[in-house]
């Protein structure tokens, strides 16, 4: 019998959180079973990962303007490779992706949304149109996967799919890759050198986007500077507020020890680096980086909402403070500075603990158990 083939697509080329758990799953499905494509536009560093690895990558201009020669691309994508399982990552593949697919026959059709952004809008009627495309698109898609307990909640309380369709598979990290090594000891130190890091470092690692709320990092850095002036605080990231938050570090005057590096594809050596791991978003699905903080044992502080307090436990194994509240974080970096015994017992705990309850090895072994469930009875209807 022929291998399944899957295409696993997402928009953008970087190596955000999405992109991060689409390329662990794609190169840890059953080689055997599976053959797996990955899409998404080219030129950027998933497409290095993706060949890295050895997988094929298919490049598709995809955009979020409203246009026929996405879906037509796709189609084309699809038809040519022919495709078994279409896998959508986020909300632009999964438009133009789910459209594609349907013209395309292809037989089935996934679809995992990584946090439901659109349920933070804040223009209403954007908000529900946006629902109302989702219900449109469920219809059409063989099962629509949630990566936290919240948001399958959301999807059951908005209606996003049919309940037969809902599926819950938690995000999880390949703790192996995580591991020191002497190999990694000298890239931290090289870029110790590098950037003249001073400790503490505290650092975030996140896409530049008003989900992750770095501009609240940003106004805490004043006062934790003004308690700890050795202190390098650490922006790891590219997008959409780049430059505006470049403006507002310099309008506030936060000075050398304040450093936003932009998109690296060395951010988990870097993210190595850190004494405190910060993360002030607004909204979460299940975030990849906590995970992957967490292996690395470093005390984390974050933001009290969904999807964040599935991995953290205030006080246990990480530190919580409200959104949008600069003061809150500030307070909190700077208790842990200044007692070390908690921040080591909070890093102690969250390495110990958190990994374990997120191991990639079942997040692929439930994606490919749904892959075959759903297989089957494509192939078993008339």
């Amino acid at each position: 019998m022929r291998k399944i083939k899957v295409l696993e697509m997402i928009d953008k080329p970087f190596l955000g959180g999405g992109q991060v758990h689409l390329l662990s799953l794609a190169r840890s499905l059953d080689q055997d079973r599976f053959e797996v494509f990955v899409s998404a536009k080219g030129g950027g560093p998933l497409e290095d990962e993706v060949k890295r690895v050895g997988l094929r990558f298919l490049p598709i201009p995809l955009s979020k303007k409203m246009s026929r020669k996405n879906v037509g691309d796709i189609r084309l994508v699809l038809q040519q490779n022919e495709i078994d399982i279409l896998h959508t990552h986020g909300g632009v593949a999964g438009f133009f992706g789910r459209q594609a697919a349907t013209k395309a026959g292809t037989p089935v059709i996934v679809h995992t949304l990584h946090g439901i952004h659109y349920l933070h809008y804040r223009n209403p009627l954007l908000k529900f149109l946006y629902i109302l495309q989702e219900r449109h698109f469920s219809r059409r898609t063989d099962a629509v996967i949630f990566v936290s307990d919240a948001d399958i909640e959301m999807g059951k309380k908005h209606r996003l799919a049919p309940e037969g369709k809902r599926r819950l598979i938690k995000n999880g990290v390949d703790i192996r890759s995580l591991i020191h090594s002497e190999e990694l000891g000298q890239k931290k130190e090289d870029l110790r050198v590098k950037f003249e890091l001073s400790p503490p470092v505290i650092g975030t690692v996140a896409r530049l986007h008003r989900q992750k709320g770095v501009l609240y990092l940003l106004r805490a850095a004043k006062e934790i500077h003004g308690r700890h002036p050795e202190a390098t605080i650490v922006v790891v990231g590219g997008g959409p507020l780049e430059e505006s938050l470049r403006r507002q570090a310099a309008k506030l005057e936060l000075g050398r020890n304040f450093l936003m590096l932009g998109e690296r594809t060395d951010a988990r050596e870097i993210l190595s680096l850190f004494d405190i791991f910060v993360l002030p978003s607004l909204w979460e699905g299940l975030p990849l980086v906590l995970i992957e903080a967490a292996a690395l044992g470093k005390p984390m502080i974050a933001t009290d909402i969904d999807g964040v307090r599935e991995v953290i436990r205030n006080g246990e194994n990480g530190i919580l403070v409200p959104p949008r509240d600069p003061a809150k974080l500030a307070e909190s970096v700077i208790r842990l500075i200044e007692d070390p015994s908690l921040a080591s017992k909070l890093g102690v705990n969250a390495e110990k603990e958190i990994p374990l309850l997120f191991p990639l090895s079942r997040m692929v072994e439930k994606t490919q158990q749904l892959y075959l469930e759903l297989t089957k009875k494509t192939r078993a209807d008339p």
